[in-house]
């Protein structure tokens, strides 16, 4: 048997299911299963703070704006600047820090003031990665959908527009925290977009588009929220005083994602094939094609063997494994947790990792895999019971993990720590700081 689990050992589910979903709940109307039967992918969703019962004001503010553009120390490509619909250079707004920290690419705050009463777009970028309540909503988002999330912040001075219309090649939460916005929504001009099929390429047809009747014609206030699948074409317009709306990116795992890993195991499955390694015959004139035409129809057939040779389980797999590579756990505080491992003891108590998507494979001989997020873990089979005991999902004292002895209890305790797997329950989770991670590309904005 194989177990999966996601966040504290509650096993993985569908977007569609029946669980709380409470970052889902935060950005829509009604129920989560209603919204994934008739929404997600196909139709966006307008909700009014009022049915939402509330603002997202603990999530972002305008002064949280401020301290992040005068004193994190914010570096380009965490923020953009746009008016008009062009991105404005980042030397206008970067410059070196003084002395110790002669890095030219940090944010100038007197650049960006100058620039915004300008009438310029600022946009925090990857605040998934920089602000603490946006690392946590985002991921337990990540964990709501099953399809990996980011976080940009887009602040507009009154009655300006950072952005022309568009489209992104992900799915978009807009949750409005300060202001107002005016959006115009329109019908995709390419339905379910791919990250290879840019807006830009379709410029002539997106303009054409957003000069028809718009499907949303609606001004968001604070604690309004918008669900915008891929490809719906949008401009927003902030009216009289300054609007800041948060854009949750959301990227969908695709059946795209699926051929693209099946693509990747057919080139190994057919360099396996000799005859798919022969050279061309010697003098072969490639102007002409039917020159080529046996050994084109050749490849073609080894192909095709080659493919039916693929188990679809192995698909799924590489699709899993590329999935979990780009969602991420509650941080860990690297120096409490080295010093609490070190601490350990029969009655310390483990739980799994938050929002850590987990997959416990059966035996294989005398060794266990545990695939931990973007690493998998190669263990003796004898702690394939006390590994399943955590994954469970209640805390586990060390004491209690079944069978194993005592000194081997402690010893894979102190490994799980250690490889962050697990955590102490009631340990303070990891504050957030700029580490350099580059934030997903946005596209153009929203």
């Amino acid at each position: 048997m194989t177990l999966t689990a996601t966040t504290q050992g509650r096993a993985a589910s569908s977007p569609s299911g029946d669980d709380d979903r409470p970052a889902l709940r935060r950005c829509i109307t009604g129920d989560p299963g209603v919204f994934a039967a008739e929404h997600w992918s196909r139709l966006p969703m307008l909700s009014r703070a009022a049915d939402l019962g509330g603002d997202f004001t603990d999530l972002l503010t305008l002064a949280d704006v401020d301290e992040l553009l005068s004193t994190r120390g914010l570096r380009t490509p965490f923020l953009r600047i746009a008016k008009d619909g062009a991105v404005v250079d980042p030397g206008r707004f970067t410059s070196s820090g003084g002395a110790g920290a002669e890095i030219a690419d940090q944010v100038s705050s007197d650049s960006v003031l100058r620039l915004f009463a300008e009438g310029s777009t600022v946009v925090l970028q990857g605040l998934h990665r920089l602000w603490p309540p946006l690392i946590e909503f985002a991921d337990q988002l990540a964990a709501d959908l099953g399809h990996p999330t980011q976080v940009n912040a887009y602040v507009t001075p009154p009655s300006s527009r950072g952005f022309s219309p568009h489209y992104d090649v992900h799915d978009v939460f807009v949750l409005q925290v300060a202001g107002e916005k005016h959006w115009t929504i329109h019908s995709p001009v390419l339905t379910d977009p791919l990250r290879t099929q840019p807006w830009a390429d379709r410029a002539a047809e997106v303009a054409a588009a957003a000069r028809r009747p718009p499907v949303i014609d609606t001004v968001l206030r604070p604690g309004d929220a918008l669900y915008l699948p891929r490809g719906y074409l949008h401009a927003a317009t902030a009216l009289g005083e300054i609007s800041a709306h948060l854009t949750i990116g959301v990227h969908p795992v695709t059946r795209w994602g699926a051929l693209e890993s099946a693509l990747d195991l057919l080139r190994v499955a057919a360099a396996d094939d000799p005859e798919l390694r022969r050279s061309l015959p010697l003098g072969t004139d490639l102007a002409d094609p039917d020159s080529a035409a046996d050994d084109v129809a050749a490849v073609l057939a080894g192909l095709h063997a080659a493919l039916d040779r693929i188990d679809p389980g192995q698909v799924a797999d590489r699709l899993r494994a590329r999935a979990w590579s780009q969602v991420r756990p509650q941080p860990v505080t690297p120096l409490a947790t080295s010093a609490a491992a070190a601490a350990l003891g029969p009655d310390s108590v483990l739980q799994l990792r938050p929002r850590l998507r987990v997959q416990l494979r059966p035996a294989v001989g005398d060794r266990v895999a545990l695939v931990a997020g973007r690493r998998t873990l190669d263990l003796p089979a004898a702690r394939r019971p006390a590994l399943a005991a955590l994954l469970a999902g209640a805390p586990v004292a060390v004491r209690d993990l079944p069978g194993l002895a005592a000194g081997e209890q402690l010893e894979l305790a102190r490994q799980l720590v250690v490889e962050a797997v697990a955590v102490l329950p009631g340990s303070p989770p990891a504050g957030a700081g700029q580490d350099g991670v580059r934030a997903w590309d946005a596209g153009p904005g929203s």
